[in-house]
């Protein structure tokens, strides 16, 4: 699986890693990649879909200072009652918590552009080591291609 870290201003991939498949390997690659790519101490927000909406998770980015922007999983059980998020009023009343929730969909432009421009559809590579190569080498093309456009917009 690959995941990116996206900033959200410009969004430009800052940050990649590459795991094999498990049931958390999603939400461990993201303390990774923050624990990597952190620009100082100050607080940062962190967007992400439902998936994330785990407990353990949004406790642990709270113990790196890091505010969980992520979206409600607000599917209901088997039995009829709605499941537990972990987000609570304290994210969700900030207007940049909806904000986050509209750019935090960039990110998929990104594995758009790698999977149908870079080469990333189906990979002709074995070995964690090959596949973390080529997707590095991808998201650095992705944010090539991307900086003209940025420097050409007004600011």
């Amino acid at each position: 699986m690959g995941h990116a870290l996206m900033e959200n201003r410009h969004g430009l991939a800052v940050l990649g890693e590459v795991t094999h498949a498990t049931g958390t390997a999603e939400r461990e690659a993201a303390l990774t990649l923050i624990d990597t790519w952190r620009p100082g101490e100050r607080r940062i927000t962190l967007g992400g879909d439902k998936g994330y909406d785990i407990a353990e998770f949004v406790m642990a980015l709270r113990e790196r200072t890091v505010t969980p922007h992520i979206a409600i999983n607000g599917h209901t059980r088997k039995n009829g009652t709605p499941r537990a998020t972990a987000i609570d009023a304290r994210v969700t009343r900030h207007p940049g918590y909806a904000t986050s929730q509209v750019i935090r969909k960039r990110v998929e432009e990104i594995f758009g552009w790698g999977k149908s421009v870079g080469g990333l559809v189906q990979l002709k590579l074995r070995g964690l080591t090959k596949v973390k190569a080529k997707f590095a080498l991808a998201l650095a093309a992705y944010d090539l291609v991307r900086l003209p456009r940025l420097l050409a917009a007004p600011i």
